[in-house]
């Protein structure tokens, strides 16, 4: 079956890989845990939340194994590109990350073996290491970013009005 996409870039590999991934079939949730209902709207709307986050982050993370991308090295990518060209220590990446972890040093390792993230001393406190996104990061981030959005993992059979109402919702779950 690959070699069908043989004569095709890598990019364009990439994104036809991250699409066909990201077809699902829809269908209630009731069914797709095999249940057959629940105590409660409340416990339905909690076991719904953590189900939807398990198959956006299983989703998110298929998009970006072609790009050899974990989604935490994403989102401290991600941070590390929004503060660019300004540097930033671990401890300041490891408060922003959407999934708060130990393994932030871990996570900064790979991607400076990489070469998308680069270490240097300072300026300020020659005993604190900070970060900065390299160029190469940048692309890779960019390239894996727009697979991301032409798979509409996060949006897919939603408005613009019910993406707004659904945010709403959410922050106010959160309190």
């Amino acid at each position: 079956m690959l070699s069908n996409y043989q004569n095709q870039r890598p990019s364009q590999l990439k994104m036809r890989v991250c699409t066909y991934i990201c077809v699902v079939i829809r269908m209630k949730l009731e069914q797709a845990i095999q249940t057959q209902g629940f105590a409660s709207q409340k416990q339905k709307a909690g076991v719904n939340i953590m189900f939807t986050a398990y198959m956006v982050k299983t989703r998110v993370t298929q998009c970006l194994k072609p790009f050899d991308l974990t989604p935490e090295q994403f989102n401290v990518m991600r941070i590390l590109k929004g503060k660019y060209p300004e540097q930033m220590c671990v401890k300041d990446i490891a408060s922003r990350v959407i999934e708060r972890s130990s393994n932030i040093p871990r996570i900064i390792d790979r991607l400076v073996t990489k070469n998308w993230v680069q270490r240097a001393t300072s300026a300020v406190d020659k005993r604190e290491t900070v970060m900065s996104i390299t160029q190469e990061g940048m692309e890779v981030l960019q390239q894996a970013s727009t697979a991301l959005d032409q798979a509409h993992l996060l949006s897919t059979g939603l408005s613009d009005e019910e993406l707004t109402l659904l945010n709403e919702l959410l922050d106010k779950y959160r309190g």
